[in-house]
């Protein structure tokens, strides 16, 4: 498993997370709403600490730059 996510994108996913969150414990969101949401914060921050998204892999995607 080769790391294909940036930094960026890593932070992007996290601050994503914590908003869904934040939205979920003041009672934003709710239902099936913030069941959906809770499962894609779970996973960008799982994506995240792993820097490596399943998605970005088939399509030959990557926003981790290389050192060059």
């Amino acid at each position: 498993m080769k790391a294909n996510m940036g930094t960026v994108d890593r932070a992007l996913r996290v601050a994503v997370a914590i908003i869904i969150g934040v939205l979920y414990f003041t009672g934003q969101i709710t239902g099936l709403a913030a069941t959906i949401l809770g499962v894609f914060a779970v996973v960008f921050v799982l994506t995240s600490a792993i820097s490596f998204c399943p998605l970005y892999a088939p399509l030959g995607l990557s926003t981790k730059k290389d050192k060059a």
